[in-house]
């Protein structure tokens, strides 16, 4: 099976390293953002939301504070800020939420593009390849004897087909891709959305039932 396909891409010519280098690109970037959304930044928001209910109902502020910052989530980390400005106002509060908020969205949102465009420039990429193959293919028929006219398109043939498929390949997996995580991207961003605003209507609901004071020690 290996031989078959170094065979392919031997045969492609050099527009398949043009390729190889977008499908590099694909499964690095979609590698970094599948570690960051499946695994840092997803969050059971229900069991967070419970759980930071139960604090904040018991006036318990420190508990809450620690539980944010034992969680990497970036819906944690917006918690936290307005947690940390409990003793403001509710539009202090609200800012300090949305100030965080700006610094974690991007991280949610960032580089997944990448894979569209990377899987366009592949598909690019093997369209090239296919038309210079057939172009060296038809020159050299044009200019070769009789015998070695067969042998010669049948290579410049070759070489367009395999710089095709591998482009289509590369950028099948690209967009697949890209539409997996996009997906993934949104119902994130859902869920930060939607846990903000009932986490906020929650400590300012219970806002006369916590301490301050542990705001201070928290920061400390």
């Amino acid at each position: 099976m290996f031989d078959a396909i170094a065979e392919a891409f031997n045969e492609g010519g050099w527009g398949m390293y043009l390729i190889a280098v977008c499908l590099v690109f694909i499964i690095a970037v979609a590698a970094e953002r599948i570690a960051y959304l499946f695994f840092r930044a997803r969050i059971n928001k229900n069991d967070f939301v419970n759980t930071m209910h139960k604090y904040l109902f018991q006036g318990n502020l420190q508990r809450a504070i620690t539980y944010c910052s034992s969680q990497r989530a970036p819906l944690a980390n917006i918690i936290k800020a307005g947690l940390l400005r409990i003793d403001g106002t509710e539009q202090e509060i609200q800012s300090a939420m949305d100030e965080v908020a700006l610094q974690e969205v991007p991280k949610i949102e960032k580089r997944t593009g990448y894979l569209a465009m990377l899987g366009n420039v592949a598909v690019l990429c093997g369209l090239l390849g296919t038309i210079t193959g057939l172009i060296r293919a038809f020159a050299a028929v044009s200019f070769a004897d009789a015998a070695e006219k067969a042998v010669l398109l049948a290579k410049g043939i070759s070489e367009a087909m395999n710089c095709t498929a591998f482009g289509l390949g590369s950028a099948i997996l690209g967009l697949v891709l890209f539409s997996v995580l996009s997906g993934t991207t949104q119902h994130l961003l859902d869920d930060i959305n939607e846990s903000t605003v009932r986490m906020l209507n929650l400590i300012l609901a219970n806002k006369d039932k916590l301490n301050t004071a542990d705001v201070r020690g928290a920061a400390e």
